[in-house]
């Protein structure tokens, strides 16, 4: 018997890990005023491979069934689309709306590092705000969440309605840019001699392979020199650019937002910005996250293409994220406050002991009585537990329990009431 590959099993240290994380990034949703969401883990087979959904390569990946009404259902692949058929089944709810969700996702894909086939997402999306602020306030949201995680990052944005511009002054046909855009997406990985022979693959002319080239073998341009080079700086994608550009300016995340104009991220859906966050040190390939404004796919969903919903995400890559976190030194598990110990024919007393002082929010064990004292008592120190509360048939035949303080090495026999308050006290 083994775990499916890409398919783990968390316990333990690690699962308190994971739960921190979580909570940590919780917690600054909700201060975010971000409503949590729940969305169903199965859907129909129809929304998931629709043209306007998440494109050929992760259809590829997408674990499809069939149920016993021999309906074709698939396992969701992202939050995403889940995310805006909430939105299209429930026109009632009032924009602009702002959620969360944390939930596992599941792709057949290759297994690497910070990348299984089942993985945990944890996304925020707002609807409704189709100025920059939408996307502004999530690089705040992204700034703050790593830091908090002490994981110093870079966030590389553009703006894909400016990239198309960009394609599209070269020569690229408007029926080509989409396919380009995710081969340069891939220029990191591939280098510039992969992108070439890609396009050569997809049958474009050499004169414009060729401007591709040059544009790619710019050093580091910015904004303002490919506005110049290709005289764009009146077009609305530039427009965007610089707008946005402006803003992270104005608030202080111009070192940590950089500007990235060969950034495209590997979905079909995006519309205007996107972006993608690294470890600053270099040390973690992986991404840690991405998103982008996607302001199309919740009205083409529901037959309305005419209806604009502005819509931008930003999901965590929670795998990614555990995997570099998971190279620091392990932090204690928090261990129970107390430990209650049964002596004798005492379990009832126990357990009642037990229930009063976790009404009282302290953290409690209940061991069994069989065991000898001195190795419950040692595991108690093992375990970084302070008080031991030992309750025998002679403290419970006057109604007390012995409260022993493994830290002082001193014991005391008390109602349990004044027992909890030296605990807390």
């Amino acid at each position: 018997m083994q775990n499916i590959k890409g398919t783990y099993d968390y316990f333990g240290q690690e699962q308190a890990l994971r739960k921190n994380i979580q909570n940590t990034l919780q917690d600054l949703f909700e201060l975010y005023d971000f409503e949590s969401m729940d969305t169903t883990l199965l859907n129909e087979l129809e929304l998931l491979t629709s043209k306007y959904a998440g494109g050929d390569e992760i259809l590829k990946e997408m674990y499809q069934l069939t149920d016993q009404g021999n309906r074709k259902v698939g396992l969701r692949y992202d939050l995403t689309i889940p995310f805006a058929k909430v939105i299209a089944l429930n026109p009632g709810i009032e924009f602009p709306f702002k959620r969360y969700e944390i939930g596992k996702v599941f792709r057949d894909g290759p297994v690497k590092r910070g990348r299984l086939r089942e993985f945990l997402q944890c996304d925020v999306d707002v609807v409704g705000i189709s100025g920059p602020e939408a996307e502004a306030e999530l690089m705040q949201l992204a700034t703050e969440a790593f830091r908090k995680l002490d994981i110093p990052i870079i966030l590389k944005w553009n703006n894909r309605r400016f990239l198309g511009e960009i394609l599209e002054s070269i020569g690229v046909p408007a029926e080509e840019q989409l396919s380009v855009m995710l081969t340069l997406d891939k220029l990191e990985k591939i280098n510039i001699s992969g992108v070439e022979n890609e396009f050569i693959s997809k049958g474009l002319e050499r004169a414009t392979i060729a401007a591709i080239l040059a544009l790619i073998e710019m050093d580091n341009p910015s904004f303002e020199q490919l506005c110049d080079k290709y005289n764009l700086t009146t077009q609305p994608g530039a427009s965007e650019v610089l707008i946005l550009q402006n803003l992270i300016q104005d608030i202080g995340l111009q070192e940590t937002c950089r500007f990235d104009p060969f950034l495209s991220r590997g979905l079909s859906f995006y519309t205007g910005t996107v972006y993608e966050i690294f470890d600053a040190s270099g040390s973690f390939a992986s991404s840690l996250g991405g998103g982008g404004r996607y302001d199309a796919i919740i009205g083409q969903l529901v037959g309305r293409e005419d209806i604009q919903y502005p819509t931008v995400g930003l999901s965590f890559g929670m795998e990614s994220i555990m995997a570099l976190l998971a190279e620091r030194p392990i932090q204690e598990n928090k261990a129970a406050n107390v430990m209650v110990i049964p002596i004798g024919e005492t379990l009832p007393q126990a357990l009642i002991a037990a229930a009063e002082l976790r009404a009282c929010s302290i953290r409690t064990t209940l061991v069994s009585g069989k065991r000898k004292l001195k190795k419950q008592l040692a595991t108690a120190s093992s375990k970084n537990i302070r008080y031991v509360i030992l309750i025998g048939e002679s403290e419970s035949s006057v109604d007390k329990v012995r409260l022993k303080d493994m830290v002082e090495q001193t014991e005391v026999i008390v109602p349990l009431d004044e027992a909890i308050y030296l605990i807390t006290g």
